[in-house]
């Protein structure tokens, strides 16, 4: 076994070379963002050309996110530090003619429907009128006039169209805890309820079926694995299934728009899988994959006449490259790699593993072993996932391979709560923040101390957002378990949480306190869970990062745990950016950053050679 070169901590978290392409609808032309002044902007080059024209030139903050609106010109999004209050922009792709949209202050902007039909015209939402509501609007990107389509009770969370852009699904929480999917025939109809569950069960719609009557949606109504159905809304029933897997949730579902047919349903086990309807898209991606065949293939963006695609691979030692794929001439081109400063030879291989809870539930995670060393007594960054509703993949991630070419074994879990295993194990997390779902990840590093790869002295934890909860339950609840913690954007104090949500989250007050506790009736168990209130527990150094304008978990969050520690005289980092939000985005912040994370690791991890 050979060990790789120390890589420089900038190869792992600078931007990408390229990024984020996208074919122009009439196919002669792609955009993609790349980097300027170390900012992501948007770039435009003719499809064989290779000279690109710059059309953004954002300096403070990166455009997080773009889309071709017509042939002529490109919309994109872009937040001010952090705060998520998105504005949407427009500009031509000769670069000229750039307005915002909504410059409004402390507003957010949400894109409903691009309507690719109608080249002039988008639906978006915004919370303008009420901070806690989003209305939704038909924008007309030539004039800029903004028509309101619906005004918003307060409970409707979600809107969609049919495939005509008319706006005739919403989705509502009623009674502050159930779901209702709201439904009308036509734009001039009021919409009327069709169906109302518990939050706790999910028809979640994923768009109309080709003749604009029934609707394609994920549904786990009456079963513990959500599948994908057919729902007629004139009858509010489920008409037909089409696709399940024993294992986990189906989670989404694809269509040709110039076709009409379903392509794929898309579900992930240990890695992503795919379940195909239609056999030209297929044999597509057959042809892709047998070219690619070391790589996770995606086809991203088309043309409007869908005869050219756009393929990006993934692996989980590479954040891989772009293809051109032509289907006339059945040519696969190499348009440009994300990151090829990074050797793939060097970087570790992700490996799925499981393992058994005290409690007896199957949890699945991925082991990263560092490269060239024996597979014994190493020591070991354990790194739970944000969310926590949500669920780590197998892929790329560079604070992975970072750590794993610094010498540690990375060890990730799924637990109790993930999503995508199915109601029952999403449910078992309900109130059990710092108490099962602590344990899941307790046992995750019993694990692997058992299986010899960790060296029961030299474990650290790492995680951002709900992982930089872990992170702090894990030091005051475990407190002989781990070296030291690194707590990321994390929640300290449960009720300070639960009392600093943003405004439109005020829908979801109510499930969150099914999910996580109520302060009032479960005021017992929150004051149990919530690492400030415990820090006398704690007896290792702790390095703590946030954005000062993060509006999910507040400032207060990490101000409150780093005093508690301070006045107990415990060895207490602290790193706060006032122009980051709930991540740090701005590259010299992420450098910054990870440049003390591995300071911190190394100085108390104390490395063996």
């Amino acid at each position: 076994m050979v060990k790789p070169p120390k890589i420089a901590l900038e190869d792992f978290f600078k931007n990408p070379l390229k990024t984020s392409y996208q074919i122009s609808p009439e196919g002669t032309k792609f955009s993609y963002r790349a980097p300027f002044e170390d900012r992501m902007n948007i770039f435009i080059q003719e499809i064989g050309s290779e000279e690109a024209v710059q059309i953004t030139f954002e300096k403070d903050r990166d455009i997080s996110g773009y889309f071709w609106a017509n042939d002529n010109r490109i919309l994109y999004l872009k937040d001010s530090g952090g705060d998520e209050n998105f504005k949407l922009y427009g500009v031509d792709i000769d670069g000229k003619n750039q307005v915002c949209f909504t410059d409004f202050d402390k507003v957010t902007t949400n894109i409903i429907d691009r309507l690719d039909a109608i080249p002039d015209e988008i639906i978006i939402s915004m919370n303008k009128r009420d901070p806690k509501a989003f209305d939704p609007y038909r924008l007309n990107i030539v004039t800029g006039e903004l028509t309101m389509l619906y005004k918003n009770p307060g409970n409707i969370t979600g809107w969609m169209t049919d495939h005509d852009g008319k706006l005739r699904i919403a989705t509502a929480v009623t009674d502050m805890v159930n779901a209702t999917v709201l439904y009308r025939e036509t734009e001039k109809d009021e919409f009327k309820p069709i169906i109302t569950t518990s939050f706790k069960e999910t028809m979640s719609p994923q768009f109309f079926t080709f003749d604009n009557k029934k609707l394609y949606a994920s549904s786990n109504l009456g079963r513990d694995k959500a599948e994908i159905v057919i729902f007629d809304p004139a009858t509010g029933k489920e008409t037909e299934t089409l696709f399940a897997n024993d294992m986990v949730d189906v989670e989404g579902l694809s269509y040709s728009r110039k076709r009409k047919v379903l392509t794929k349903a898309i579900y992930t086990t240990d890695m992503v899988k795919f379940k195909f309807f239609d056999k030209e898209s297929e044999d597509m991606y057959n042809r892709v994959k047998k070219e690619l065949p070391a790589y996770d293939c995606y086809f991203t963006s088309s043309n409007r006449n869908e005869d050219k695609f756009l393929v990006r691979t993934y692996s989980d030692r590479s954040l891989g490259a772009y293809y051109i794929y032509d289907k006339n001439t059945d040519e696969l081109k190499l348009i440009s790699e994300v990151s090829p400063w990074l050797d793939e030879s060097h970087m570790a291989a992700m490996k799925p593993i499981k393992y058994t809870s005290r409690d007896g539930k199957t949890i699945h995670g991925y082991l990263t072993l560092p490269v060239g060393v024996d597979a014994k007594n190493l020591p070991m960054v354990v790194n739970p996932h944000g969310g926590p509703w949500a669920r780590d993949n197998w892929g790329f991630n560079p604070e992975i391979q970072f750590l794993a070419n610094r010498g540690y074994a990375v060890l990730q879990m799924n637990f109790r709560g993930s999503t995508g295993y199915g109601r029952d194990f999403w449910e078992c997390s309900f109130k059990k923040w710092g108490l099962e779902m602590q344990d899941d990840i307790t046992d995750a590093v019993q694990w692997a101390i058992d299986q010899g790869i960790a060296d029961k002295d030299r474990i650290a934890i790492y995680g951002g957002s709900y992982g930089g909860y872990a992170t702090l339950a894990g030091l005051a609840f475990t407190p002989d378990l781990y070296k030291c913690g690194v707590d990321y954007v994390g929640v300290s104090n449960m009720f300070t949480f639960m009392n600093s949500l943003p405004p439109y989250w005020e829908p979801y007050r109510q499930m969150l306190y099914e999910m996580a506790g109520d302060p009032v009736k479960d005021s017992v168990m929150l004051a149990k869970v919530s690492p400030a209130l415990h820090a006398d527990k704690i007896k290792v150094p702790l390095f703590v990062a946030q954005g000062a304008n993060d509006p999910r978990v507040n400032l207060a969050e990490s101000d409150q745990m780093v005093a508690a520690m301070k006045a107990r005289g415990i060895n207490v980092e602290y790193m706060v950016k006032d122009n980051e939000g709930h991540g740090f985005r701005n590259i010299e912040n992420r450098y910054d950053f990870y440049r003390s994370m591995e300071k911190f690791l190394d100085a108390n991890m104390m490395l063996k050679e």
